[in-house]
């Protein structure tokens, strides 16, 4: 299951290949899912896809994916593959996990 633009401008910036981890349709994976698509339209507008996969219904990507706890955001584009878990609420910490912003670019 998909959420966010279908496409991928390329253009100003790089292109963000974001994949949400959960399992079922807990509070916590929702609030995930909202917080995420909250700050990639807010920082990565046009530029990224979400990719959201349950692992309730599909448990072995989990360990073919190295998930440990669900929600889980691991970001595959751009490269290096970096992953957050929780249900992505601290902005500031989101932003710096994925390298959108580095934590000086915060403190200013």
């Amino acid at each position: 299951m998909s959420a966010g633009p279908g496409k991928i401008s390329g253009g100003a910036g790089e292109s963000w290949i974001l994949r949400l981890y959960v399992a079922g349709q807990t509070k916590k994976s929702l609030l995930a899912l909202s917080n995420l698509k909250k700050i990639c339209e807010e920082h990565l507008s046009g530029r990224y896809t979400i990719e959201v996969i349950d692992l309730s219904k599909n448990p072995q990507l989990a360990q073919g994916h190295q998930i440990i706890a669900v929600p889980t955001l691991v970001r595959e584009l751009p490269p290096p593959i970096r992953k957050i878990i929780g249900d992505l609420s601290d902005e500031d910490r989101v932003l710096v996990g994925l390298d959108v912003k580095s934590g000086e670019e915060l403190s200013e």
